[in-house]
């Protein structure tokens, strides 16, 4: 008996650790952001002949010298990389060094110790990156360690409950489109494509160009105004990513909702604010408050989506002492 409740401990506290490494992921994301979107020039003055200034001056080996601002945010998201790089090794060890050895919660630490090591040693080239594979990288590498710590939560905190509503098909169908479009969105930023649409229903496509789409070539500019027009194509691309994402996802967080899942209820809320976030980058030319809420709510989709994709469960403070406790929210449902 003894042993049965120090296992319950044990899973909450690892639970606790998961919790405390997705805030941590989602802040050096967030962190990330607003060092990318900075400096690809949104938020610079003069706008918009200040965006992709940055990106020119690098290609003419000129170096500017980072505001105040940009160094601290820096410097807080390598302190916040390093507390999320021991947090996992602390993981680590909880998963794999105790008896009995948590396989399936410790496969899920191993991947995220995996990725924090990749964004690592990406990091070294992130600063003067002039190719946009290194932004997606990074992009995906951070939404990819958000989702790992969710999920592992998830795992920790809720059993699965025997005919429930499943909605397994449905929402991993919605999180590939998620991930798609996160690619997508990287692709807008890293190819300086913010302004090729300036128009919220329709593209100039006359300069387009499926190399847009090449992560490994420099995006080009045309030295008297700064926009990329083979970039058309990738904003084009993002903006029916959107459309398709809304029409999987809305109706998944209105059925899930119906069904008594309080995320179901969550999703359609934060659709709602990402598709108005959506509209404003566009009508607000690129503001830089907007562009960082639309990554952040993005992160916050995907963590919903991934809980409706683990069924339906209920919470760990009712399932029977030594059972599993597995999928659910990340966050329990009853937060939200």
């Amino acid at each position: 008996m003894q042993r049965m409740f120090g296992d319950i401990g044990r899973m909450a506290s690892l639970r606790k650790l998961a919790l405390a490494c997705a805030v941590l992921v989602l802040a050096i994301t967030s962190l990330s952001a607003f060092l990318r979107l900075s400096a690809s020039g949104l938020g610079c003055e003069p706008w918009p002949q200040c965006y992709g200034q940055s990106l020119r001056d690098r290609q003419q080996g000129v170096v500017t010298p980072p505001t105040g601002l940009v160094t601290a945010a820096r410097i807080s998201h390598r302190v916040a990389a390093v507390a999320a790089l021991l947090l996992i090794i602390v993981m680590v060890m909880n998963t794999w060094s105790k008896a009995p050895v948590l396989r399936r919660e410790g496969t899920i630490v191993l991947g995220l110790l995996f990725l924090a090591l990749f964004l690592a040693i990406l990091g070294r080239w992130t600063a003067n990156a002039k190719v946009p594979a290194v932004v997606l990288g990074n992009l995906v590498g951070g939404f990819a360690m958000f989702a790992l710590s969710c999920r592992l939560a998830e795992l920790l905190a809720r059993r699965p409950v025997a005919g429930g509503a499943d909605f397994s098909r449905w929402a991993w169908a919605g999180i590939a489109l998620l991930v798609t479009q996160v690619a997508l969105g990287g692709m807008v930023n890293a190819t300086y494509a913010g302004l090729s649409c300036p128009e919220l229903t329709r593209c100039d496509m006359a300069g387009a160009s499926w190399q847009a789409l090449d992560p490994w070539q420099a995006p080009g500019f045309d030295p008297a105004a700064p926009t990329n027009p083979s970039g058309a194509l990738v904003q084009w691309l993002h903006r029916m990513g959107a459309v398709a994402v809304f029409a999987v996802l809305l109706p998944l967080g209105i059925v899930s909702w119906r069904q008594g899942r309080r995320m179901g209820a969550a999703l359609v809320v934060l659709l709602a604010v990402e598709a108005v976030l959506g509209v404003m980058l566009v009508r607000g030319t690129l503001a830089l408050p907007a562009a960082l809420a639309h990554n952040i709510v993005a992160a916050l989709l995907l963590a919903a989506t991934l809980s409706l994709a683990a069924g339906r469960g209920r919470p760990a403070s009712q399932a029977t002492p030594g059972q599993d406790m597995t999928s659910g929210s990340p966050f329990g449902e009853s937060a939200m």
